[in-house]
């Protein structure tokens, strides 16, 4: 699949039609998508009536749009106008039907682009590894007996797969970023509700973002660009000041983040935040407790309709003490301010994103701390304090064709966006950075 760019400039200029290029894409996700268990439905009704829009625009001469007849699909949780929004679940399978589209989903059909597919996430956005009790486990594309990290995974490995040029997920503490890094992507968590949030099923407030999945830098500053409504960009003549985060972020690391890092920026510093374990384990309350609150009335209601693992630690957070939550949105508050100002003389900060490749499905733990720690809880070690923070981070995946991939983190100040993507463009130019396409292995088998 050419990337979101090349597609929408060959459509305008008449190389193939929006409905062509659709045709080949549904019967691609028909044949290929299956084994990665990515798709949880095809939307071509409504994908044919939008590509024949953007056909008929451009045969009347007129200009559809920067995302002209781009293929593209959504993380379970955005209304879809006519569908149940089910955020992966048993339980809201026969919802009633959403009046309209997410305002994402809007943004996006106005610029041209053409929704095909929902995508397979865990339950309620609970979870790094996409382990679905109703839908399955996403595969990961460069090794099938491997996972494709969550809770966005269809949305990451739908694209890794080449099926689809972009897509939309959510991330809360890291589900963007972890299987952007995994499946060697891009995946753009935006400062903190940046990007439109209406009429996506919420996981936990505090946190909550959405963001897409691309295979450039170019063509993820254009999608996000459509869904932010924000012109202009970073000033290229001002040099870039870029620091390396130390502390926790250098443990649990593979030893090629730490080195791309280092070759990156060899001279910049390297900056301890304080306090990150105490920052996660107050984001983990945080999450839990607002979690727990939502769902509160359907766990009471019918516990058994969902996930097992969910449940449990949805029931967990329902019980915590407002006393403590209360602690921990204080501390929040306190820690976003110390560490803006530690970090206010930066532009970018560097990071590992997961902290390690993709684990098996059929053992889906990862070293942490010298021990084997679950992944669906874990593999959110480093993405989570930047969420707590509510700072921008873009994960880009580094350049090391035939292996599994391993991607970094981008994080930048509030509305700092533009100067991570500066980054990441120079860092893809450079040959630092890219997307690879996956290589035929035997599973299991290709660290």
């Amino acid at each position: 699949m050419t990337g979101v760019i090349a597609t929408a400039a060959a459509i305008r200029a008449g190389r193939f039609t929006a409905s062509a290029l659709l045709e080949r894409t549904l019967r691609r996700l028909a044949d290929e998508a299956p084994a990665l268990v990515a798709v949880t439905r095809i939307l071509a009704d409504r994908a044919r009536a939008e590509a024949a829009a953007v056909d008929a625009v451009i045969a009347a001469g007129q200009d559809p749009g920067p995302l002209a007849g781009v293929p593209y699909g959504v993380k379970d949780l955005f209304d879809v106008a006519g569908l149940p929004t089910t955020a992966g679940s048993a339980i809201h399978a026969n919802a009633a039907p959403a009046a309209a589209d997410a305002e994402a989903i809007r943004r996006l059909s106005a610029a041209g682009a053409v929704l095909v597919a929902t995508l397979n996430m865990d339950e309620f956005a609970y979870g790094f590894a996409t382990i679905n009790a109703t839908h399955g486990t996403t595969r990961n594309p460069h090794d099938l007996a491997r996972l494709a990290g969550g809770s966005s995974g269809g949305s990451a490995a739908i694209v890794a797969a080449g099926l689809l040029p972009f897509s939309l997920g959510s991330d809360t503490n890291g589900s963007i970023r972890v299987p952007a890094s995994l499946t060697g992507l891009y995946g753009l968590k935006p400062s903190h509700a940046d990007l439109p949030l209406e009429g996506t099923f919420p996981f936990a407030h505090s946190f909550d973002d959405i963001g897409p999945f691309a295979t450039s830098a170019a063509d993820m500053e254009l999608v996000w660009r459509v869904l932010s409504g924000r012109g202009g960009g970073d000033d290229a003549a001002k040099p870039l000041r870029v620091a390396r985060l130390g502390g926790r972020f250098r443990q649990n690391a593979d030893p090629d983040q730490l080195a791309a890092i280092d070759a990156i920026a060899p001279d910049a510093p390297l900056l301890e935040l304080p306090d990150v374990a105490r920052a996660r384990s107050a984001a983990f309350l945080i999450t839990a407790a607002e979690g727990g609150a939502l769902h509160r009335a359907d766990l009471a209601r019918d516990a058994l309709a969902f996930d097992p693992q969910v449940r449990d630690r949805l029931l967990a957070g329902a019980l915590l003490p407002p006393e403590l939550i209360a602690q921990a949105r204080a501390f929040r508050a306190d820690y976003k301010a110390r560490v803006a100002e530690l970090v206010a003389p930066f532009d970018v900060l560097l990071a590992p994103a997961a902290p390690c490749v993709a684990p098996l499905v059929d053992d889906p733990r990862i070293p942490i701390d010298g021990e084997l720690r679950p992944a669906r809880a874990d593999l959110g070690i480093h993405t989570q304090p930047v969420s707590f923070l509510g700072l921008p981070s873009l994960a880009v995946p580094l350049n090391r064709p035939g292996r599994l991939p391993l991607g970094l983190q981008l994080i930048g100040r509030a509305k700092g966006e533009p100067a991570l993507l500066r980054l990441a463009a120079m860092l893809e130019k450079s040959g630092v950075i890219a997307a690879s396409a996956p290589q035929p292995a035997p599973t299991g088998e290709r660290a």
